[in-house]
């Protein structure tokens, strides 16, 4: 869907990693070392779409980090539009409105850093049918093409261990 939109396949890595979660932000050498580019390809598209606004540019040490523009008037479509490329979208509708009572859901490690490795790691807080959380990932796994692998907590059991698992890179969605 995205490279249908977008030409350039170095300017859809970057939108996937800078805007699946906004709170990601990451420096050239980074990016060029992730996406195996050479870091000058890499810099025309990030000063591009840093020109047009699309991302920030904040300079910390001798490094200058990019990371998605919240205020840019088109941030919640291109947002909207890279989770429903990623399928995050249709794997929350189904987890709040078919699996019982959820508080909380987090995505975990590799989304959270805007790293598409096929392997999307789902926390569940609340008090949900492990059967159809079963269910829910073997048909959102076809669907995505990307592995769903899901830890289910109560919220006794979710504040017990907070602590730790908010040390892994997270991203709260509901």
């Amino acid at each position: 869907m995205l490279s249908s939109l977008f030409t350039s396949k170095t300017r859809v890595k970057l939108l996937i990693k800078l805007f699946l979660n906004p709170d990601v932000s990451s420096y050239l050498r980074e990016l060029a070392a992730e996406f195996e580019l050479s870091p000058n390809a890499l810099k025309e598209e990030l000063d591009g779409l840093s020109q047009a606004g699309y991302l920030n540019k904040e300079k910390k040490g001798r490094y200058i980090f990019y990371n998605a523009n919240r205020k840019h008037p088109f941030f919640p479509e291109i947002s909207s539009i890279v989770r429903k490329h990623m399928g995050i979208d249709g794997l929350m509708e189904i987890i709040v409105n078919h699996l019982g009572t959820v508080l909380e859901v987090y995505i975990l490690d590799d989304y959270a850093k805007g790293i598409d490795s096929g392997l999307i790691d789902v926390l569940i807080v609340g008090d949900v049918d492990p059967e159809k959380v079963h269910t829910l990932c073997m048909n959102a796994e076809k669907h995505l093409k990307r592995r769903v692998r899901t830890l289910m907590l109560t919220e006794a059991q979710f504040e017990d261990s907070h602590d730790v698992i908010m040390k892994r890179p997270h991203w709260k969605i509901f």
